[in-house]
Formats: C-alpha cells, sequence, structure tokens
C-alpha cells in the first residue's frame, strides 16, 4: 500500500476554520466574490450571463472548454518571449491541487529523482514520493529573499532527476522568483533534459515588487518544450468555490499523457464551473477582477507592515512581494514561541485564526516559532484580526521588560 503522509496545512485548516465566531486570517485566497459580484464588475453591460441553464449538464468538453482554454492560455503568455501558447495545450483540472497531483501521477514514479523549492505547498514534494520517487530539497533562506539559489542545483541533481519544482509565488513565503532566476533554471534544465513544474497557482499577484523590478513570465514563456505550469481560479481570481484549475505545458506530449490518466480519475470538469471560470477571465472581467484584488493586497499587506513594525520587538519576516501569505517569526524572551501552541491559545483566546509552520511547512524543527497569515482578506477582517493578535502579544509576549 502506498504511504500517504498527512496533508499538515489542511489538516489544520479542517479542524479550526469552521470554529463558530473565528476571525480567519489563515485564509490564502483573496477576499472571495460571488457570481454578482463577477456581473457588477464586467465592464461590458452587453455580455450575457455566463450560465446557460437550457444547456444540457453532459460530461461536456473533456479537456476543457475552447474558450476556456483559450483565455488560460493567454495567461501564460504574459512577457511572453516564445510562441503563444496554444489552445490545445491546456487541460482543465478541479483545481490547481488536481492539476499538481495529475501531474506527478503521470510523469513520476519509482526510480526516479525530484528537486522541490522547500519550504512550499506540502503536496509539492510529499505526492512524489508517495509515488515512491525520491525527492531532494531545495532550501530557501532569508539571506536570499526566500529565492532559489540556482547555484545550489549542481550538488542537488542527480543521473536519474526527473522534475525539478518551483513555486512562484511561493507559498507560505510570498516571494518572487525573478525572471532572471527563472532563465537559469531553465537553462540548467534544458542542458539536462529535465522538466520544470512550476506551480504558478498565485500568479500574477506580483503586487509589492522593489521599485525597477517587473512581474516575471510564466515558467512557459521563456521557450523550453520541458516546461509545465499550474494555477487555478481559487487565489489570485478569488473563485475557490468554483473549483477550477488548469494545466498548461509546451510538450503536447505531456498534456495527452495527463488526459490520459484523468480517465481514471475525474474525467472533465463541472460545466457550470467552466462557464463561470470563462466569464470571469474575459477581457471585461479580468481587468476589473485583479484590480481589484491587486488594490486589496497592496492595501492590507501596507497594514500588516504597520503591524509588524510596531511589534517588532517580537515579530520579523521578509516582506512578502507577491501572493496572499507571509511567513512571520514570534518570540518570546528572544526564544521562538511553540508555534503550534501559539496558534491554538491565540484561537482560544481571541477567535483569530492563523497556521503554525513547524507541522505545515516544516520537516523536524525546521519554521519553528513562525506562522503563516493569510493578508488578502476583507480589510476590516484583517484589521480585527491585527488589533486582537496586538492586544494578545502586548499581555502574553511582552509582558516581560526584555520584549519591550
Amino acid at each position: 500500500m502506498v504511504k500517504i503522509e498527512p496533508f499538515e496545512v489542511e489538516q489544520w485548516m479542517d479542524r479550526l476554520e469552521t470554529t463558530p465566531g473565528v476571525l480567519n486570517i489563515a485564509e490564502t485566497c483573496a477576499a472571495s466574490v460571488s457570481y454578482d459580484d463577477l456581473l457588477r464588475m464586467c465592464e461590458d453591460k452587453n455580455m450575457p450571463s455566463p450560465l446557460l441553464f437550457s444547456k444540457k449538464l453532459t460530461y461536456g468538453a473533456i479537456r476543457g472548454s475552447a474558450a476556456l482554454r483559450q483565455r488560460v492560455a493567454s495567461l501564460f503568455d504574459r512577457a511572453s518571449d516564445a510562441e503563444p501558447l496554444p489552445a490545445d495545450n491546456i487541460i482543465i483540472t478541479q483545481g490547481a491541487i488536481s492539476a499538481n497531483f495529475l501531474l506527478f501521477y503521470t510523469l513520476v514514479g519509482p526510480g526516479d529523482h525530484v528537486i522541490c523549492v522547500y519550504p512550499t505547498y506540502q503536496q509539492l514534494y510529499s505526492v512524489p514520493q508517495s509515488l515512491g520517487a525520491e525527492v531532494s530539497l531545495w532550501r530557501l533562506k532569508d539571506t536570499n529573499g526566500y529565492v532559489p539559489d540556482v547555484s545550489e542545483l549542481e550538488g542537488l541533481v542527480r543521473s536519474n532527476t526527473k522534475m525539478i519544482v518551483i513555486n512562484n509565488p511561493n507559498n507560505p513565503m510570498g516571494s518572487t522568483i525573478p525572471k532572471a532566476v527563472l532563465q537559469d533554471i531553465v537553462a540548467f534544465a534544458k542542458q539536462r533534459g529535465i522538466i520544470i513544474l512550476s506551480d504558478e497557482v498565485y500568479s500574477p499577484l506580483y503586487h509589492s515588487l522593489p521599485p525597477g523590478q517587473e512581474a516575471p513570465p510564466s515558467i512557459l514563456a521563456l521557450g523550453y518544450e520541458k516546461t509545465v505550469a499550474t494555477g487555478s481560479m481559487s487565489k489570485a481570481f478569488a473563485l475557490a468555490g468554483i473549483r477550477t484549475g488548469w494545466i498548461g505545458s509546451r510538450d503536447k506530449a505531456i498534456i495527452d499523457a495527463v488526459a490520459t490518466a484523468r480517465d481514471y480519475t475525474t474525467i472533465s470538469v463541472s460545466q457550470l464551473d467552466d462557464q463561470v471560470a470563462t466569464y470571469a477571465l474575459s477581457t471585461p472581467v479580468l481587468g476589473p477582477l485583479l484590480k481589484r484584488n491587486m488594490a486589496l493586497a497592496q492595501t492590507n499587506l501596507g497594514l500588516l507592515s504597520a503591524f509588524m513594525g510596531k511589534y517588532a520587538s517580537v515579530c520579523s519576516w521578509v516582506k512578502p512581494t507577491a501572493g496572499t501569505t507571509a511567513l512571520v517569526l514570534f518570540k518570546e524572551n528572544g526564544v521562538p514561541v511553540d508555534d503550534p501552541s501559539f496558534v491554538l491559545d491565540l484561537l482560544d483566546k481571541t477567535k483569530v485564526l492563523f497556521m503554525p509552520a513547524s507541522p505545515c511547512f516544516g520537516l523536524g524543527k525546521d519554521f519553528r516559532g513562525f506562522i503563516r497569515l493569510g493578508y488578502v482578506c476583507e480589510t476590516e477582517v484583517l484589521l480585527e484580526g491585527l488589533e486582537k493578535l496586538g492586544r494578545y502579544i502586548e499581555e502574553h509576549l511582552m509582558a516581560n521588560p526584555e520584549n519591550q
């Protein structure tokens, strides 16, 4: 029997996010929008409703509707140096989590070796391990802004390395891999014929880059055939409820192989979800939707930055540049807190929910004292959560003069 490790962050979320009265500052999606919100955002008031209630609810287009696949393909063409990605090189999935699983299930097995950035979403290294592959962790360092150091790849690669896995923007760090670093990763992999899987579920929320730094392109925009990218409507597009994601690849053979493997699992996506996603990614809706989410991220990150400055004696971070999450280190008397106990006590006393990093994103004692915070919720929720967290810090972490 295949050994599957518990998916810690999902286990923690499932247990705690339905706590009565919870202020959920652990949510990683941009604050969700409704179907009515999308209709109001649409800049073309003559555009018909996306839901075709007279259409028979068959399995629909097995790989996703032509319209949706074309709009997803256009997302990957941002800042592209390569030929436009054909719609036939896209397959629509039940969220990015299904996309990632299908790729590993299709491409990786015993005898293969995978290099994966760390920390990241646990699925990206636990699933290939469960399928029998060996996994080497490509550890991100705060001294490098949690950007991968390409010079370290030479010490990680093996003769049987099948895939390099990256996450851009990164969850939980909120860091960005710049275009120049992506190009170096591509050059390294291309020389050795290694597949690159880029989980881009938080793209294109590159909302707080340093002056002069442009948002990086998708990995598919850099001209290497053995590149694969995944994404979804959940995070950057605030539509987790429609459970719609995708896989795109420059290598059509990978898409065809994934489609064959999916025949054993979900076959196709919901027609209703496909229709709403197609509408949301249409030009009259996509622009206002992303503008709303970018503004929300920038506003809320400003509030969080002010909070971090106020309580700098007990908490620290590498400020995020993208995505919706931040990793924050809390200390008491100069020692990292026990983050699982901290999270549970905070929830009990204030109803504010974060995720503890050491069980959810760490192996062994990695990230002790860190919590992951999702800051692109509704601004009023973040404000109330930070106010209560501040009072908790003052009462429990700053009572000792050494922390003041």
